[in-house]
């Protein structure tokens, strides 16, 4: 939701989440995120017919890390669904953070919060003090 929320001007969150990639760059801290999340962002735009803000979307994209969804990350995925019932989209962004070893997941949804998904040191609220 980061990337929507910063894309999508959310009132609510679009400073946050663009206050945490500028820390995570000046901190010299990789910025990562799965397909998926492009997927997302993308859909809200086409779906407004908003091609001008989708090719800049992918602009931004292409200066991310933005990992592949791989057969480990699949069952990564699924043992996570199994496990805490997550659905399918976020399954997929958790199995994706666990196989780039990530350290902090972000996130507004708080039944992600606090989980422990080996592979991710921390899923956080988007509102946390830790950035």
């Amino acid at each position: 939701m980061l990337f929507i929320y910063l894309f999508e001007n959310n009132p609510r969150y679009a400073d946050r989440a663009s206050h945490i990639i500028n820390r995570i760059k000046d901190r010299g801290d990789v910025l990562c995120t799965g397909t998926l999340t492009l997927t997302e962002v993308l859909t809200g735009m086409y779906r407004r017919g908003h091609e001008d803000d989708a090719a800049r979307a992918r602009q931004v994209f292409e200066r991310i890390e933005v990992l592949p969804f791989t057969v480990p990350i699949a069952d990564t995925c699924a043992r996570i669904r199994a496990r805490f019932g997550f659905s399918i989209s976020d399954a997929i962004h958790l199995a994706t953070a666990a196989d780039a070893r990530t350290d902090v997941f972000v996130t507004n949804d708080n039944a992600l919060v606090g989980k422990s998904v080996p592979g991710v040191q921390f899923i956080v609220r988007i509102d946390t003090d830790l950035f």
